[in-house]
C-alpha cells in the first residue's frame, strides 16, 4: 500500500491541466478583474489638457474636465475608483503648503466635478503637503528637520477640505506618526463618519517614485531626501508596526507602496493582520515596463497583467496602478 499522498510520475502529470485554455483558466488560483484597480490619475490646471508626462509614456496629467472623462471611462469599464495627485507648479508652492487647505484647489474642485457627473466612482485622495510645499517634503519644515506634531494638524484639515469636496476615501501617504487617530478624529467631528482611511502605512523611502515626483512637479524642489520618515527598504518587522498602529488609530485598510519590490510585505501583511490590503504599483514600476515595452525588450502588454496578478497572488484586495484602464479594456475584451 502506497502510504506517500501524493500520486507519482507517470500515473500523476502536472502538465495535464496546463494542455488546453480552459483547463489553465479552470485550474487558476487567483483572478484579476477590472474590479480590483484604483486608477492612478495626474490632474493640472486647465481646460481639454492631456499634456504627456515624459517619464510616463501613455500617462497624462489631466484638466477637470478631462479627469471627468476619465471617470467616465473607469465606469464603463468596471473600475471601481480613481486615485487622484495634483501636479503644483513651482510658484504655487509656498513652505507650509497652504493650497492644501484651499476649498477650491485643484483637488477639490475635481472631485466635486466628478461627483456632480459620474457619482457612483469613487475616489480617493492623497493627504500629504508635498505637491503643495516649495521644499517638496509631505510635511512642514524648520531648519531642515520635518516637524512631525505640526504636520499632523494640517493633514488633520486637509482630510476635511477633501472629504467635504466629495472624496470617499482619505489616503494619508505622509508617514507622520499618530496621522491616522488625528483624521479620523477630524473626519468624525465635521460629520463624515462614513469617510474611510486607507493608510500608506509600509511606504519605503524608494527609488521607484522617480516619475512621480517629475508628473506632479516636485522633482525639481525636493530639498534633500525623505529617508527620516519614510520606511527603511532593508526593514519588514518595522511594516507589521507601523500596520498594526494604523489599524488601531482607525484606519479601514492598509497600503504598501512600492509594489512588486514589496510583495513579500504584502503578504505578511495579509497573513499577520487579515485586514483589507493594497498595493500602489508606482510610477517606476510603470515606467519599466512601458519603457522596456517601447524597446522591444519585452512584450508590455503580458508583463503588465503578470505584475498585476502577482500583487493579488500576493494577498492584495486591491491595486493602485496607472495601468488601470488598459489591463480593464484587456480583461474586458
Amino acid at each position: 500500500m502506497n502510504k506517500d499522498p501524493l500520486a507519482r510520475f507517470p500515473a500523476l502529470r502536472m502538465r495535464r491541466p496546463r494542455m488546453a485554455g480552459w483547463s489553465r483558466r479552470l485550474f487558476a488560483e487567483t483572478a484579476l478583474s477590472p474590479s480590483d484597480f484604483l486608477w492612478a490619475i495626474i490632474l493640472k490646471e486647465g481646460e481639454k489638457l492631456r499634456e504627456p508626462v515624459a517619464a510616463m509614456p501613455g500617462v497624462f496629467r489631466l484638466s477637470p474636465d478631462e479627469a471627468v472623462g476619465a471617470a467616465r471611462q473607469a465606469r464603463d469599464l468596471g473600475i471601481p475608483a480613481l486615485a487622484l495627485f495634483p501636479y503644483t507648479d513651482a510658484k504655487a508652492r509656498t513652505p507650509r503648503g497652504e493650497e492644501a487647505l484651499n476649498p477650491d484647489n485643484l483637488m477639490c474642485r475635481t472631485a466635486r466635478a466628478i461627483k456632480d457627473a459620474v457619482p457612483e466612482i469613487g475616489l480617493m485622495a492623497d493627504v500629504a503637503l508635498d505637491p503643495y510645499t516649495d521644499h517638496g517634503h509631505d510635511g512642514l519644515m524648520k531648519d531642515g528637520e520635518i516637524l512631525n506634531d505640526a504636520t499632523v494638524d494640517i493633514l488633520a484639515r486637509q482630510a476635511v477640505v477633501e472629504a467635504q469636496a466629495g472624496f470617499d476615501i482619505i489616503a494619508p501617504s505622509d508617514m507622520m506618526d499618530g496621522r491616522v487617530a488625528a483624521i479620523r478624529t477630524a473626519l468624525d467631528a465635521d460629520g463624515f463618519e462614513n469617510v474611510q482611511i486607507m493608510a500608506y502605512a509600509a511606504k519605503y523611502a524608494s527609488a521607484f517614485y522617480g516619475p512621480y515626483r517629475e508628473a506632479i512637479g516636485s522633482a525639481g524642489v525636493l530639498q534633500g531626501d525623505k529617508r527620516t520618515y519614510q520606511m527603511d527598504p532593508a526593514n519588514a518587522e518595522e511594516a507589521l508596526r507601523e500596520v498594526a498602529l494604523d489599524l488601531a488609530e482607525g484606519a479601514d485598510a492598509v497600503m504598501v507602496k512600492p509594489g512588486l519590490p514589496y510583495l513579500d510585505i504584502v503578504r505578511r501583511i495579509k497573513d499577520a493582520f487579515g485586514a483589507p490590503t493594497f498595493a500602489f504599483q508606482v510610477s517606476g514600476e510603470y515606467a519599466m515596463i512601458k519603457a522596456s515595452a517601447q524597446n522591444g525588450w519585452l512584450d508590455g502588454e503580458r508583463a503588465m497583467l503578470e505584475s498585476l496578478i502577482a500583487f493579488k497572488r500576493a494577498g492584495a484586495n486591491g491595486i493602485i496602478t496607472y495601468f488601470a484602464a488598459d489591463a480593464a479594456r484587456y480583461l474586458t475584451s
